[in-house]
């Protein structure tokens, strides 16, 4: 009786350990990368709130110099605000294949690289500026990008700093904007935050 009762508690816990392998690929699959924080967001001198996260793309196809690049499917985002008019916003995406991650990154990356002579075109009297601010060494990459456009008729000036990084199939597109140019832009710090959004993505 013993030995049968040894043998039922060896399959039990082999039928145990079978179940906890085939379960934990499926918890893996089912975990979702992880945003930023309001805290995470460059230092402004009132403090950031942020949203929840919400499913798909935020409003008119997803992100200024990049809409409808990012598909909705498999998207989520969040965005950011303080009580000074700064902004901010945070689009993740888990694609197909790694293979088609980097496609999107690419297709973001020219896409940002190209959105001030874009802008001009498309909006005569607009002077905008895109510069291009390097790679960060972080899991896959990321590339930091800014925006620097002016309105003289209306006289408006206004920056944004964008990145866009990938984790494995995840890639993920920050943004920060303000009023004001370049050299108003907190860059170092963004570089930080954009570090720190990839790395928390898995």
């Amino acid at each position: 009786m013993n030995k049968l009762r040894t043998a039922l508690a060896a399959a039990a816990a082999a039928a145990l350990g079978l179940a906890a392998l085939a379960t934990a690929p499926a918890a893996q699959a089912a975990a979702q990368p992880a945003f930023l924080a309001a805290s995470q967001m460059p230092p402004s001198s009132t403090p950031w709130t942020a949203t929840q996260v919400f499913t798909g793309v935020p409003e008119n196809g997803g992100v200024l110099c990049a809409p409808y690049k990012i598909p909705a499917q498999n998207t989520r985002y969040r965005e950011f605000s303080t009580e000074l008019d700064t902004n901010g916003v945070q689009v993740t995406t888990v694609a197909r294949t790694e293979a088609d991650a980097v496609k999107l990154v690419d297709t973001l990356r020219e896409a940002l690289a190209g959105c001030g002579p874009l802008l001009e075109q498309q909006n005569p009297g607009l002077q905008a500026v895109s510069a291009s601010h390097g790679k960060l060494a972080v899991e896959e990459g990321a590339w930091v990008y800014s925006l620097d456009t002016a309105d003289p008729q209306i006289g408006i000036s206004d920056i944004h700093l964008f990145s866009v990084g990938r984790d494995g199939r995840t890639v993920t597109l920050v943004r920060w904007g303000q009023m004001g140019d370049l050299k108003d832009a907190p860059l170092t710090a963004f570089r930080t935050t954009t570090k720190t959004a990839v790395n928390k993505l898995h």
